[in-house]
């Protein structure tokens, strides 16, 4: 199976309703900040925890400073990427779980062109080990 993985960071929020949600992504588009991926679950009736990936943290972090966002980051996770085929999050996981690397979380998504992308969080001191693991394959 062929796939790329990387090393890339998020930072979390958490906020009131959807709205305040779409009102975050509005903010970072108007700060030039291009995301590659995000993430709301709820916490409880009234809150929502929101997970930014940006593509570029560094411009984030500087960004956030600047416009007073409270953001929480940046923390380590991996993004795998490839051609989507019954299986392939499982042989990521599997590569995983094998090399000790303790996943706390995860979320995969088939998208329309065939692809999929994987979201993997590990212990900072995990992500090391686990891009080594998945690039040595």
């Amino acid at each position: 199976m062929a796939y790329t993985v990387r090393r890339i960071d998020y930072f979390s929020t958490t906020a009131g309703p959807s709205v305040e949600a779409h009102d975050l992504l509005d903010i970072l588009a108007g700060l030039g900040i291009n995301l590659l991926a995000f993430t709301v679950v709820p916490i409880g009736p009234l809150h929502t925890h929101l997970t930014i990936f940006p593509e570029d943290a560094a411009q984030l972090s500087r960004e956030a400073e600047r416009d007073h966002l409270v953001l929480d980051g940046p923390h380590p996770a991996l993004l795998a990427q490839g051609d989507d085929q019954v299986g392939a999050l499982a042989e990521i996981h599997g590569v995983l779980v094998n090399a000790g690397v303790d996943v706390y979380a995860a979320t995969g998504v088939a998208v329309g062109d065939g692809g999929f992308g994987y979201l993997i969080y590990v212990r900072p001191d995990d992500c090391s080990r686990a891009l080594a693991a998945l690039r040595g394959r």
